[in-house]
């Protein structure tokens, strides 16, 4: 009678005062009918709210909340009060709630709720959805056992505000999930300071760990993460990769690196401490080097960089020194453009090499004899230029004394263009001749004709 008596009332408060003698006399059906007019009042809500619990009636307070979603009149207070009751009742039931609701919630509410009964993993995710990427990192990282998922902590921690976060995430990573910190790297490469991230792991001892990240990052041709990596190749003894860095970034300690490997065990090793000498312009180092591990070769070329005489002429002393006459040959050839002739054959005709300094001295007869060819075409060339150059001013010269012809014979022709050629320099006596018959007259009888 008295769910009738406020149903024709219709009043707030009304509703209320029933709706609270129904829960007291545990008449939890009427109760929810009236409570149902009466939490759609955001100032009623909570009032209603605290009367259930204090009086221990959790689920039929969710079960009243549950019901309000489908009315009409549902505001955002009903969601999130249903969405504490979660927290503290039913927390199996919260993250589905938050995920169905999560546009009509008060999520400042609900995350202190979510924070006073830790629920962390639920936290995080309202952290994401209010757009609070730091606390929602910072949440994951300090309770990682709930909070904790790979792929959802990369779109976080790609969002951050705080620098200092990615560097925290970089020794979660190293302490908790090892296996997966070259994966949360990549993700950060473009945002973190490298230099950075290779002394931490350094410090930690657990350098190797990150190569694959440092690989992905090298082309930024870092100093720390190239000497991090020649590092860990020189300790793998890789010197394959070990020369393709060398190569390809050349911010590091160069010289530190040549000396370092330069007693190594391993051939190959001292044979890059050799090319690293080189590449620094040290060549009597890389020479000395590729000598005493007999990589002839390598120090022919490096004789030849170098570009200086007195280099590759003291090796080929040395070849001559140590009987190497196979040597010998080669270093002519590779080192052609820097050794003399007059010492080459010097040194072979001393040393009975002749025979194999031999083919070394026809190509350099035959290169000057091809370079005098040329000097003697470009001189007649030139000959030929200043003979053609003389003709052309001696025929301007002519043009200038071209003189109509007097004689009788040729004014008879219709063309009266032909003309005599004045000879030497008007003197009266000399000669004039018609180009076209040939008469000649002196100076001052072809005046009077």
């Amino acid at each position: 009678g008295a769910v009738d008596a406020a149903r024709k009332a219709n009043s707030a408060k009304t509703w209320k005062e029933v709706c609270f003698a129904c829960v007291d006399a545990e008449e939890f059906r009427l109760a929810q009918i009236c409570g149902l007019n009466v939490i759609v009042q955001v100032d009623d809500l909570e009032e209603v709210s605290e009367y259930y619990q204090n009086r221990g009636c959790f689920n039929e307070l969710i079960s009243l909340m549950e019901s309000g979603l489908g009315l009409e009149r549902a505001h955002m207070g009903i969601f999130t009060e249903l969405g504490v009751l979660y927290a503290r009742y039913r927390p199996e039931k919260l993250m589905e709630h938050i995920k169905l609701f999560s546009t009509r919630l008060n999520i400042p509410k609900l995350i202190r709720a979510c924070d006073e009964q830790q629920h962390w993993k639920e936290l995080t995710y309202l952290y994401i959805q209010y757009d609070e990427f730091d606390n929602a990192a910072t949440t994951v990282m300090n309770h990682s056992p709930e909070a904790w998922d790979h792929m959802q902590f990369k779109d976080i921690i790609v969002k951050v505000a705080s620098v200092e976060l990615y560097y925290k995430a970089v020794h979660f990573y190293l302490q908790e999930h090892p296996d997966l910190i070259n994966d949360m790297l990549n993700v950060l490469a473009l945002r973190v300071d490298h230099t950075r991230v290779v002394d931490i792991m350094r410090k930690a001892g657990h350098l190797r760990l990150v190569k694959p990240y440092m690989v992905a990052v090298q082309s930024n041709n870092v100093s720390a993460v190239n000497e991090a990596l020649n590092e860990i190749y020189v300790e793998e003894e890789d010197y394959d990769r070990l020369r393709e860095s060398i190569d390809l970034h050349d911010n590091f300690d160069q010289i530190g690196l040549a000396q370092k490997i330069e007693k190594h065990e391993l051939l190959e090793m001292r044979r890059v401490a050799a090319y690293i000498y080189k590449k620094a312009g040290r060549w009597k180092q890389s020479i000395a080097l590729s000598k005493k591990d007999n990589h002839y070769r390598d120090a022919m070329e490096t004789a030849s960089q170098s570009g200086e005489r007195e280099l590759a002429e003291e090796l080929l002393v040395y070849f001559i020194e140590q009987g190497k006459k196979e040597c010998f040959a080669s270093c002519l050839f590779v080192c052609y453009d820097l050794i003399r002739a007059d010492v080459a054959l010097e040194l072979a005709w001393i040393n009975n090499m002749i025979d194999f300094a031999f083919p070394y001295l026809l190509q350099f007869i035959r290169e000057y004899t091809g370079k005098v060819d040329e000097l003697i075409k470009d001189k007649i060339e030139a000959q030929k230029e200043v003979k053609a150059k003389e003709q052309e001013e001696k025929e301007v010269i002519a043009q200038q004394y071209l003189l109509p012809c007097l004689h009788r014979q040729c004014q008879e022709w219709e063309d009266q263009q032909w003309v005599v050629d004045l000879r030497l320099h008007h003197h009266p006596w000399e000669e004039w001749e018609c180009l076209r018959c040939h008469l000649t007259a002196c100076h001052q009888w072809a005046a009077v004709i």
